[in-house]
């Protein structure tokens, strides 16, 4: 009988890699250059109640493949991309995503309703989706503990990947036959991952829709921007896109074992989140603070830092594809871990 894992998977398999970036044309690397220097020329985030200059961790936040993101997600267009970075720097801020503790939102997790467990074929971290595990009543809570898994989500990318395989299975539990959310939070979670976390999404993956889902999803879809809706696959069999010896058993034709022990997963999750945020914080203060710095750079698989007249030697090679690390115990305290 097979070992039942309790734990976060920390590294994709052999042979999980992402597709290589593609490389900027003449345009869009002059558009780039000057979203960057407007960035780095900014002197307020606007807010109603916590305006002020830009912060270290928000200068961290923008990367240059965030920038970039942006820039995809309005078409190349950096004037809008501009302005969308700014309402989501506001938002960060108002929603308080940095303020978000595993303490706070643990209760949420507690059945193993959102779990982050392996990588697919391209070295997306797995995060699943799981309704009919639903241990709670409609709140923010609920939002704020979706925002949080993807921030952890976010921590756990490794070098060269920068979206994540969403998981969801419809599967109805004793305890809850009406696996849809509703309209209105359904709506409120779709604006927050469509215009505060733009080109994230790399996969989709849903399975077991009874049809009051099907119904559901008729209904959201005039809200699901058309780039969103082409990364969506229903009741497909998943082993096309997930290995599966990193695809739980409960989905398709999964053969990880996993049992979720929330007293176990969730204090090692946060571990292992802290850990690799802490050392892509490192990698940042070691190569001057910079805003636009290289996020492989921040993941330890490139030696030189953004803009750096000599080479600075990363933290430590990548070994057999596994992500650079500062461990805990190394790492001087600098990112609050939450």
């Amino acid at each position: 009988m097979a070992e039942v894992l309790k734990l976060p998977l920390p590294f994709p398999i052999a042979g999980s890699q992402p597709k290589p970036r593609p490389s900027l044309d003449a345009e869009q690397q002059k558009k780039y250059d000057w979203l960057l220097e407007r960035v780095k020329g900014w002197t307020e985030i606007p807010s109603t109640s916590k305006a002020g200059p830009p912060t270290d961790s928000e200068k961290f936040w923008l990367t240059k493949e965030c920038l970039l993101r942006y820039l995809r997600a309005t078409k190349w267009n950096q004037q809008e991309a501009e302005k969308r970075l700014l309402k989501t720097l506001t938002w960060r801020r108002e929603y308080g995503v940095e303020d978000l503790t595993a303490d706070h939102i643990s209760p949420e997790n507690e059945t193993g309703k959102q779990i982050l467990l392996g990588y697919d074929k391209e070295g997306r971290p797995c995060h699943y989706l799981n309704p009919g595990r639903q241990n709670t009543e409609a709140s923010p809570r609920q939002v704020q503990h979706l925002v949080f898994m993807v921030e952890r989500v976010i921590d756990i990318m490794p070098p060269g990947q920068e979206t994540l395989a969403l998981l969801i299975n419809f599967k109805q539990s004793k305890s809850r036959s009406n696996t849809s959310p509703g309209i209105g939070l359904a709506r409120e979670v779709l604006d927050i991952l469509q215009n505060h976390y733009p080109e994230r999404l790399g996969k989709a993956l849903i399975i077991n829709m009874p049809w009051v889902v099907t119904a559901f999803f008729k209904l959201i879809t005039p809200f699901i921007d058309p780039h969103t809706r082409e990364k969506l696959a229903f009741n497909e069999d998943m082993s096309k896109y997930v290995p599966t010896e990193q695809m739980w058993s409960e989905f398709s034709s999964g053969k990880l074992a996993f049992e979720y022990d929330h007293s176990q997963y969730w204090p090692a999750l946060q571990e292992l989140c802290n850990r690799r945020r802490e050392a892509r914080w490192q990698q940042w203060v070691a190569g001057g603070k910079q805003i636009g710095e290289s996020e492989d750079y921040l993941a330890g698989a490139t030696a030189a830092a953004v803009g750096s007249a000599t080479e600075k030697t990363a933290t430590a090679p990548a070994v057999e594809g596994k992500t650079a690390e500062i461990t805990a115990s190394e790492a001087a305290p600098a990112v609050p871990a939450n």
